[in-house]
């Protein structure tokens, strides 16, 4: 029997706001000692009163517009209440029946053209919890610390709709999610860091079916790459499962990453009840229309929207486009370049030659990001400036490039110092010919005899002669001349 997998996400990312969100506590907790920012509503002592961080609202609102989402004009926040070590209050302050977005959809673009819309049940708003480190003393002895730092942090939760299919599609559907988030500015999206976090929930069912089956959740995915493996992994082991007849128990595994496979942690038969009630300490959230629409009006222009201007406009190819906005500052720092060039927009699919291919080169090679590239938009623009005029060959101007990186130099500056210019005076480079026809004369003798590609060794030879600096172009046509008149 063929089995379908049915698949739903649960992202967790952090938002990047300047204080916790519900205290004024920094958020920015990654290098403090731990322990060192909080204050007793973190702690969760008796008698404090939280203040929602309006600025979080904001970013999840966004978030929410760019999902399609619905904003409705009322939402709350509820009590989570479940006890365990790293929730300092003994309960989380989340949302449950009014969250703040509702009813979205993002539509993937899978590799073979096809497109898939994938449904959003909420984006809503909570807390984050402290983080338990778990460590062993010298004795063998094993125990847990409880760093605060992090409890408090504006966590946004985006829940999918069981729409997804296969691991692919997933990996597709957070890599997007992520890019968006970062479009946005409202989160880092590392999920190395933990700022983007996802739990992924899949069950199985025969082909053609429509009912569901025992749900199985996965946890401790921290790469795209992990939550791909982790799904095949489970689509394989729950496969074999229903062929042999056993039943699959509705548990919560966990992925360990050096081995490749998932393990039970705890079963989760019947749904927890973490008596959610309206949270008395925080007035519902009442969002006018205005609101909303000021919040629209500050977003940037999306990765899809980006990507079909790149296209229509612009002119480049699919591949391109899709390259080019993959991450906001490279669309940026192309956008840079193309602003400053005198060519407008007939430069563009040389700039964007130049930075998928040869600036990315470096950035991988160095591993860095695109804000550290040492040649900045308007030096890379420079550069083309030589190429378009004339005054370099494509090949000489691949070894400035190598230079203005590892210098910082400008283009102008290293042409000019190392006498780089191209040669594009009909005299210098005939002089040139005439000295390569003469020194290779069984060449010409060769071209005479129809053997053409003697006229690719003796332009060879004039580019040599010349440093390559000879203009190609007029190199190859004076001496196609040349010969065919001699």
């Amino acid at each position: 029997m063929r089995y379908e997998a049915v698949i739903g996400l649960e992202v967790h990312a952090q938002l990047v706001t300047k204080t916790k969100m519900f205290c004024s506590c920094s958020a920015a907790y990654a290098d403090a000692p731990p322990n060192s920012t909080v204050c007793p509503i973190c702690l969760g002592m008796p008698g404090t009163l939280p203040v929602a961080n309006k600025r979080a609202i904001d970013f999840t609102i966004m978030t929410g517009l760019a999902l399609g989402c619905t904003i409705p004009e009322w939402a709350k926040f509820d009590r989570k209440n479940y006890p365990y070590p790293d929730l300092m209050k003994g309960y989380q302050i989340s949302q449950y029946d009014a969250p703040l977005c509702i009813n979205g959809a993002l539509t993937i673009s899978l590799p073979d053209g096809t497109r898939r819309r994938i449904g959003i049940t909420r984006v809503h708003l909570e807390e984050d919890t402290a983080r338990l480190l778990h460590r062993v003393d010298a004795s063998g002895e094993a125990h847990s610390l409880i760093d605060v730092n992090r409890a408090g942090t504006p966590l946004m939760e985006i829940v999918s709709e069981p729409d997804l299919r296969t691991p692919e599609e997933a990996k597709l559907y957070l890599q997007k999610l992520r890019r968006i988030l970062r479009y946005l500015g409202v989160s880092s999206g590392n999920m190395e860091e933990g700022s983007f976090r996802c739990d992924a929930n899949i069950s199985l069912r025969p082909v053609g079916e429509t009912a569901f089956g025992a749900k199985v959740e996965i946890k401790n995915m921290n790469s795209f790459a992990s939550v791909e493996r982790a799904l095949e992994y489970e689509i394989a082991r729950q496969t074999d499962l229903l062929e042999r007849g056993e039943r699959i128990p509705q548990e919560t595994r966990g992925w360990v990453e050096d081995k490749g496979y998932t393990v039970g942690q705890r079963s989760k038969e019947h749904a927890h009840d973490y008596r959610y009630f309206p949270e008395p300490d925080l007035p519902p959230v009442v969002i006018d229309r205005a609101w909303v629409e000021r919040l629209r009006a500050q977003m940037p222009e999306l990765p899809d929207e980006k990507e079909q201007r790149y296209r229509t406009v612009l002119g480049l190819s699919d591949y391109d486009a899709k390259q080019l906005v993959a991450d906001r500052r490279t669309a940026e720092y192309f956008e840079q370049a193309l602003a400053a060039s005198s060519a407008g927009n007939g430069r563009a699919k040389a700039l964007a030659n130049w930075i998928i291919n040869d600036v990315n080169s470096v950035l991988n090679a160095r591993g860095i990001e695109i804000d550290a590239f040492p040649v900045r938009p308007e030096g890379l623009n420079e550069l083309l400036d030589l190429v378009d005029s004339g005054a370099l060959s494509v090949k000489i101007a691949r070894d400035v490039f190598a230079r203005m990186v590892e210098t910082g130099r400008s283009a102008t500056a290293i042409v000019e110092e190392q006498g780089l210019r191209q040669i594009s005076d009909d005299t210098i480079v005939l002089q040139a010919i005439d000295a390569a026809m003469a020194e290779n004369p069984k060449a010409v003798e060769d071209f005479r005899a129809g053997k053409t590609a003697a006229l690719d060794f003796l332009f060879g030879k004039v580019m040599k002669a010349t440093r390559g600096k000879a203009n190609p172009q007029l190199t190859r046509r004076l001496l196609s001349e040349k010969l065919g008149s001699s």
